[in-house]
């Protein structure tokens, strides 16, 4: 081989090692690059990264934003000790897994069985259901040198197991949601496994929840699950300064617990109570029967629903609806004499009382809830002037709290799955029959028990219609205002009803008290006005009411107006929903009758 030819493969064989050099580093500045923007990300060091190799981590708190009420008592969020078990290779003596096993209220068979078959961490549950097992403070000061075991703080959502805080919601896994999510500008990665809010303020205040990360405990072991000497648990919070947010709403919870503690009292299956502010229209309590569990959730069952701002065939206290329409189109004065029969022949309508009341004023028919004069009514008017002065009322619309684009993006509702109501069916001209059904609360009538409170609130500030809120404000970690929802109202756009009209309806709710259907709410610790409403329905294949209560109190200084409603009572039963209206009353007096 000639001189010249060993030197060409000489320079063939140096080009091909500086390539390789060049791939090699190119190699290496990506594994550098890639590190650092992974210890930038997670703030840890390298070392720190490879421990977390080894790391068998579980989920003690998502970082989710809370919900208190209007006095900052917490209505979600509650540290608790559970007891943790983390994968390991060998089990602890045979004496520790005795007095674990004690602790757990499990045999030791049924313990050693769980335990060595674990993959993941696993917070120890309470019977068959997911809530973790809470063991007290003191049980959890007792656990702390068994390998493998450990007792931790952990955040449950939901203070209690079942309640009537259906417009509180709930929480689950939605995949499809964050997918959406994540194709959002500006959006952070979020796992596909996390909760977020699928019903209620949970839904509706979900993108302030979300937080910013995650606290989380972490076992190290080897990788044969043997733990390591000297590291043990480990544990990675956030720690921000602003996040999560604190959301105040407007419910005392005082208030809550003690309607719901008297619902079941009152043995109260279905139905629901509102209590509205008087002053602002803010809801102060919400009660929906039956009772949901949030950890339960079951949608096939039906057990998720709340009655509060669901339409309901709303009977006589529909009645305050034509009065008020009647008296604005001028069709009749309180002082006008009508004649009872008991019956109304064209229709085949009759009043509740047998015989009739003979001659009656409309004050008086108002007090004692007479059928025939309001079915007279229900004729006179046209469908337009009911339908329209039911909108000025807030009735055939949804009501809560709504800003059609919150902070310049989208809308805004507080109240979830509030339904609208009808007034009368759509595509259908009523006849006289059918007005005057719809007179009597019946037919094609429905609203929320949430509208119907809300009707007296726009009584009680003259026909201005209010736009009850859920939430006034929300508050960073720190404790500063973030932000604040303003006292809105909901005007209609055929206007309002007068000032005169609705001091006018407010007396004729007085009368109801003092001389009409309502007459036992004397006994009440304020004095009180309102009216009462029995629909007719059919639960189940048989005939049923519905009983409604609704008013305000106390009639010298109004505080609140609250609205009950009884559904699917057996025809014929007591009025239960009166006595429900007057014991809700003493309990906001904070009177003995309470």
């Amino acid at each position: 081989m000639t001189l010249l030819r060993k030197k060409r493969i000489f320079y063939i064989l140096i080009g091909f090692m500086l390539v390789l050099c060049l791939y090699v580093l190119r190699v290496v500045w990506i594994q550098i690059a890639s590190a650092r923007m992974a210890i930038s990300a997670s703030g840890m060091t390298m070392n720190e990264l490879s421990v977390r190799q080894r790391e068998e981590g579980i989920e003690l708190d998502p970082g989710r934003g809370q919900f208190l009420d209007r006095n900052g008592y917490p209505l979600t969020g509650s540290t608790v000790w559970v007891p943790v078990l983390f994968p390991v290779k060998d089990l602890p003596d045979e004496i520790q897994v005795s007095a674990m096993a004690d602790l757990l209220d499990v045999s030791v068979t049924e313990l050693e069985k769980k335990w060595s078959k674990l993959q993941y961490p696993y917070i120890w549950q309470d019977g068959d259901g997911p809530a973790p097992l809470v063991l007290s403070s003191e049980e959890a000061g007792k656990w702390t040198q068994i390998s493998g075991f450990k007792v931790l703080p952990f955040m449950q959502r939901y203070l209690e197991e079942a309640s009537g805080k259906q417009w509180l919601g709930y929480v689950s896994q939605r995949p499809d949601f964050i997918r959406s999510l994540q194709g959002e500008q500006n959006s952070r990665a979020v796992p596909l496994t996390m909760q977020v809010g699928a019903a209620g303020l949970e839904r509706t205040f979900d993108q302030f929840l979300r937080g910013v990360g995650s606290t989380r405990a972490a076992f190290t072991v080897d990788g044969q699950k043997r733990p390591l000497l000297g590291l043990g648990l480990r544990l990675k919070s956030s720690n921000d300064r602003y996040y999560p947010l604190s959301v105040r709403t407007t419910v005392d919870q005082t208030i809550q617990q003690q309607l719901e503690s008297l619902t079941e009292q009152m043995e109260i299956r279905e139905g629901a109570i509102v209590v509205l502010d008087a002053a602002q229209g803010d809801v102060v309590a919400m009660i929906s029967r039956p009772f949901f569990n949030p950890r339960h959730i079951d949608l096939a069952q039906g057990n998720w629903s709340n009655h509060a701002v669901k339409a309901a065939v709303p009977g006589s206290i529909f009645k305050t609806v034509i009065a008020a329409a009647a008296l604005e189109e001028g069709v009749t004065t309180p002082t006008e004499v009508f004649h009872c029969s008991g019956h109304y022949g064209k229709y085949g309508l009759s009043c509740w009382k047998e015989g009739g009341h003979g001659k009656i004023t409309l004050e008086q028919a108002f007090a004692q809830s007479c059928n025939i004069v309001f079915a007279t009514l229900g004729e006179r008017l046209t469908a337009a002037s009911i339908e329209q002065t039911a909108d000025k009322l807030g009735i055939g619309r949804a009501i809560g709290w709504y800003d059609p684009s919150f902070r310049g993006g989208a809308a805004l509702r507080q109240i979830d799955q509030e339904e609208a109501g009808t007034v009368f069916a759509k595509g259908i001209q009523p006849d006289g029959g059918a007005k005057a059904q719809t007179a009597l609360g019946q037919r094609d009538v429905m609203l929320s028990p949430l509208q119907a409170a809300n009707l007296v609130v726009t009584l009680l500030h003259g026909g201005k219609v209010t736009a009850p809120r859920l939430v006034q404000d929300i508050y960073f970690k720190n404790g500063t205002q973030m932000l604040k929802f303003p006292f809105q109202s909901s005007p209609s756009s055929y206007g309002a009803i007068s000032p005169a009209t609705a001091r006018t309806l407010l007396k004729l709710m007085g009368k109801v008290v003092k001389q009409g259907t309502g007459q036992t709410l004397q006994a009440a610790d304020w004095n009180l006005a309102g009216k009462s409403g029995t629909a007719q329905v059919v639960s189940a294949g048989r005939p049923a009411n519905h009983q409604w209560f609704i008013g305000y109190g106390p009639v010298e200084h109004p505080r609140y107006a609250v609205a009950v409603l009884v559904e699917n009572r057996r025809a014929g039963a007591p009025h239960q929903a009166t006595e429900l209206f007057r014991r809700v009353m003493d309990i906001l007096a904070g009177g003995k009758n309470s």
